[in-house]
């Protein structure tokens, strides 16, 4: 459960970071109150949003089992252990 929920994190995070990344080439100044202006802040919040939930978009359509498809459960089978499939 861990990993899904870093992953969202990095994915939040990431235009924050690009954002300081191109503070630091320029050498405009990460802490200066300039570069982080209310409308600034709040694009990189949006980008943030629009990130994760395309990410929690795709990850509902492109995973998983195909439609229809059965799940048949881990099992043991003449002795030996059998993993679940998906049919």
């Amino acid at each position: 459960m861990i990993r899904p929920f870093a992953t969202e994190i990095a994915l939040f995070l990431t235009p924050f970071a690009v954002y300081i990344a191109f503070l630091v080439a320029t050498r405009a100044g990460v802490l200066q109150p300039a570069a982080w202006t209310l409308p600034r802040m709040a694009g990189l919040i949006i980008v943030s949003l629009v990130l994760v939930v395309g990410s929690f978009v795709i990850l509902a359509q492109f995973s998983g089992a195909p439609p229809g498809s059965t799940y048949v459960p881990a099992h043991v089978e003449d002795g030996k252990f059998v993993p679940g499939v998906t049919r």
